[in-house]
């Protein structure tokens, strides 16, 4: 009973972490000095991963609309466009332009990066780090204007570089929707199409991450194993649901500042606390 009251927990911190620029991977990770479940440390990386699957399958409903390519078939078109929208699926090869950075960068040296980086003291670094980041860009776009205002207008160029800096947040802490958040803004995207760009790329992206995991662990399930793994990925779904809209209704009126603030106090607190601690 213990266990699925944490798996709860956890789903509803990754549900809300995940789409905030606060680092989903990070505080998983300290979450797991306080209530990691009763499992293999196999199955518990896994899991951490994984359980990302119910927030992508919230971005997928939110935005089906504007994701699925495919309409019915248009005599006026020619080629792939009398299948697929031309629009999106412009969209969707920018997409893949962006994920190109995290694959050629993310695979070689996933192993490597969980081995060394993994830790409290990393993530507190990444938290404070980019905290710092976000306060200081929304201090310099004062005196910019945005350029870009719709994904449409994301040329291919800029999509490769958005990709480059979501590379940064293969550093636990920092935050994949941060580090892309971030990285649209500094090259003159809207907050809300940066945020927006940011969830559609989520999709590739954590879908390929979830499987590589799952194909590492095996597919040798227990009927609690799988019960903990499906629990984790409804709660984050539902919560996920929230936490976008709230992030996109929050922008309307107010920049990144405050999610910085909190990244430095979280940052400083876990450096004391874990001092103590071990």
């Amino acid at each position: 009973m213990l266990d699925f009251l944490k798996v709860i927990v956890l789903g509803i911190i990754e549900g809300i972490t995940e789409w905030l620029p606060i680092s989903s991977t990070g505080h998983m990770i300290l979450a797991e000095q306080f209530m990691k479940l009763n499992v293999s440390q196999e199955y518990w990386d896994m899991f951490l991963v994984v359980i990302q699957l119910g927030a992508i399958l919230a971005v997928v409903v939110l935005y089906f609309p504007r994701l699925w390519p495919f309409h019915g078939v248009d005599e006026r078109e020619e080629g792939l466009y009398r299948i697929m929208d031309r629009t999106k699926f412009l969209m969707w090869l920018k997409i893949l332009v962006s994920c190109l950075p995290a694959i050629v960068i993310g695979l070689p040296f996933d192993d490597w990066i969980e081995a060394h980086f993994y830790n409290y003291v990393t993530v507190a670094v990444m938290l404070i780090g980019y905290g710092v980041a976000f306060i200081y860009i929304e201090e310099r776009n004062k005196r910019r204007k945005a350029l870009i205002r719709s994904i449409d207008d994301i040329d291919f160029t800029t999509a490769l570089l958005i990709g480059l800096f979501q590379v940064l947040a293969l550093i636990p802490g920092t935050s994949r929707s941060g580090a892309t958040i971030l990285g649209g803004i500094t090259l003159g995207l809207t907050r809300r199409c940066a945020s927006e760009y940011t969830f559609f790329l989520a999709v590739p992206v954590m879908l390929g991450a979830s499987l590589l995991k799952i194909v590492k662990f095996g597919f040798g399930f227990t009927f609690l194993e799988l019960f903990y793994l499906l629990t984790g990925m409804v709660v984050a779904f539902f919560v996920s649901i929230f936490a976008i809209k709230f992030l996109l209704s929050f922008i309307r009126k107010n920049n990144f500042k405050p999610f910085g603030i909190y990244r430095i106090v979280l940052g400083i607190l876990v450096l004391i606390c874990f001092a103590f601690i071990r």
